[in-house]
């Protein structure tokens, strides 16, 4: 995993202990390896065909047969090191390979769900790394990943409520009505990010480092604030050159909701 393709999750995995840095490290190149699958292919057949190899790699590591490829090497010693539980790598590719068919989010459930089976399986996993088996950190890890959409999806009953279209975002439409549905998956998006946090006083200390992603989820929040809700604005193109410091102050802190 290098910053290039997860700049925010690679920070985030470098403020890990050192003695579980490089498990965080292999879960998130997995994690990118399969969320860059639906971009890179150009026949949806590739893309199942891949997402069969991970789903073959993950059986094989559970099998305890060392794999040759990298990443399913370090995942194999991460999951030797800390028990992994495999459902949640499993749900991962399961829930990327149903993103494959392109089809339009109904609804925000039905996106609060891809959310769920995606980044909050990935915390769960990071959170094992980390040896923390915690209900409120489970149910922070759930709210944390139903917000963590940096891509936009669109429901189409928002975007139908304010009659934009698929259209209007491919084309960088800046008006009020596309604005309007960015402010209610963002305000959404918030509302996840406050339950997150409404559970911080009972997350174990030893949970905080699989959390600091809410840290790059609230700048991303409040930027899309400042930008009044348009998305395309060039502010938003830009990396925030102090994100690295919040996030290591937040670190050393060893909080991670906002106060």
């Amino acid at each position: 995993l290098n910053g290039k393709r997860d700049y925010e999750g690679f920070l985030c995995a470098l403020l890990f202990p050192e003695a579980v840095r490089r498990s965080a490290l292999a879960l998130r190149a997995f994690n990118v390896e399969l969320a860059q699958i639906k971009d890179s292919v150009s026949q949806k057949t590739i893309g199942l065909m891949r997402m069969q190899f991970w789903k073959s790699a993950v059986e094989n590591i559970y099998r305890d047969n060392h794999p040759a490829q990298p990443i399913s090497a370090e995942l194999w010693r991460a999951v030797r090191k800390h028990t992994l539980t495999r459902r949640w790598m499993l749900r991962i590719i399961s829930e990327r390979e149903k993103d494959l068919e392109d089809k339009a989010y109904r609804n925000l459930q039905e996106l609060e769900d891809y959310g769920e089976n995606t980044q909050s399986s990935l915390l769960y996993l990071l959170l094992e790394t980390l040896g923390v088996k915690n209900v409120h950190a489970d149910h922070a890890a759930s709210h944390i990943g139903k917000a963590r959409r940096r891509k936009v999806y669109l429901p189409m009953d928002i975007c139908m409520l304010h009659g934009a279209s698929q259209e209007d975002f491919i084309r960088g439409s800046r008006d009020q009505n596309v604005r309007d549905v960015i402010y209610d998956i963002a305000s959404q998006a918030h509302v996840h990010l406050q339950h997150a946090r409404s559970f911080s006083e009972n997350v174990p200390h030893a949970a905080m480092p699989a959390f600091l992603q809410t840290v790059v989820l609230e700048d991303y929040l409040q930027r899309v604030r400042k930008a009044d809700f348009d998305v395309f604005h060039p502010s938003l193109q830009k990396r925030n050159p102090v994100l690295p410091l919040q996030l290591y102050l937040r670190s050393w802190r060893k909080i991670y909701s906002f106060v």
